[in-house]
């Protein structure tokens, strides 16, 4: 819409991309855009040491050093934060230069943190940067009640929903590419999931379900696009339960591909464990598009998505990822699925990008002027 954007990350993947060397050094990626190409931001990575635990402190430096020089050169009108050691910095800087300061919270950050020594200190982190917030955004209720159990102030916390692009994400769209790229036949059920891979995602649980049960449920074929944390072993089971073409690991695809993909899909799925404390939160965005492309989502019954969507819009709910094929098969034989679906993309279509972004920019003005 017009705006400039600088943003300052960390490339979380480095271990697996880039592990070779002692330093990671600086980066700066000009026309950076993951939808519209008019976007054109510009995407900043502060070096920093590629060892464990000293990554983050010398993140933590380097990420400080770039704020301040952005502060200095860019002259920002807003600063938003939607990490913890950069935002705790950022937030910091803020408030002493006198910026806007907006936390953007999506995700439970500190219990995102790989290593589970350093979450509570992650906490404290968020803590003390929302503290210093002008404006908490959130994208859910329930992460908005976590925003102020952290310490937010409730009169400057605001949730605007997640969004999708209803043009992209059409129902309608072919998928004869995809089930022919893979080997679906038009008489297959797609199970689909989408995203990081984590290992409490029940991803490697349902595979698993899938191959002790193999003739029960041969015209099923679970569709995985993205890489994660669990993927090789993803990569096993498939071999170990000789899945063949039941088990379709893709990896990682252009976002352009993503609607293509879920045409392609019967049933889209969040399996993820039940007790997770990371998924308690959290309603990911991908549920709107789920259910934007009219599919039926097979969900484990978290407290953010439960309170989020409720019952009967479109989310079929489990208690674990073994119960999925069972599911699926219930509501294919007692001929509901075309209702269920049906529900789900008329409770997301008033989630429209463009009417979220209107939010989104009303408020950073409001928060400017």
């Amino acid at each position: 819409r017009g705006h400039e954007v600088k943003v300052i990350d960390y490339p979380i993947d480095w271990p697996k991309e880039d592990p070779d060397g002692f330093m990671f050094k600086r980066e700066v990626h000009d026309n950076v855009f993951k939808v519209k190409p008019e976007a054109d931001i510009q995407v900043i990575r502060p070096s920093f040491i590629k060892k464990p635990v000293l990554n983050y402190m010398s993140l933590y430096y380097t990420h400080k050093k770039e704020i301040k020089r952005q502060i200095e050169e860019f002259k920002p009108d807003v600063i938003m934060g939607l990490g913890l050691l950069n935002a705790y910095s950022a937030s910091k800087l803020a408030n002493k230069h006198n910026i806007p300061f907006v936390y953007y919270l999506i995700d439970v950050l500190y219990a995102l943190i790989p290593e589970k020594t350093f979450q509570s200190f992650g906490k404290k982190v968020n803590i003390k940067a929302i503290e210093r917030s002008d404006l908490v955004i959130t994208i859910n209720q329930k992460l908005k009640e976590l925003a102020m159990d952290l310490g937010a102030n409730p009169n400057e916390t605001i949730l605007i929903d997640a969004g999708i692009d209803l043009n992209d994400f059409d129902p309608q769209l072919d998928d004869s590419n995809i089930r022919d790229m893979y080997n679906i036949d038009k008489n297959d059920t797609v199970l689909f999931f989408m995203g990081w891979i984590y290992e409490f995602a029940g991803m490697k649980e349902l595979a698993m379900e899938l191959g002790k049960n193999k003739e029960k449920y041969h015209n099923m074929k679970i569709l995985i696009v993205g890489d994660g944390d669990a993927y090789d072993k993803m990569v096993k089971i498939k071999e170990e339960y000789d899945l063949g073409d039941q088990l379709i690991l893709t990896g990682k695809q252009p976002y352009e591909m993503i609607p293509e993909f879920l045409a392609s899909a019967d049933f889209c799925l969040l399996p993820a464990y039940i007790d997770e404390e990371i998924m308690q939160d959290i309603v990911p965005i991908k549920l709107y598009e789920y259910l934007a492309m009219e599919k039926v989502v097979i969900a484990t019954e978290l407290p953010g998505i439960s309170k989020e969507f409720g019952y009967g819009n479109g989310i079929e709910y489990v208690q674990k990822a073994e119960e999925v094929l069972e599911t699926a098969q219930r509501i294919l034989d007692e001929g509901k699925y075309e209702e269920i679906s049906k529900k789900g993309r008329e409770y997301v279509k008033s989630n429209d990008w463009e009417a979220i972004t209107d939010k989104f920019e009303n408020a950073l003005n409001d928060l400017v002027e």
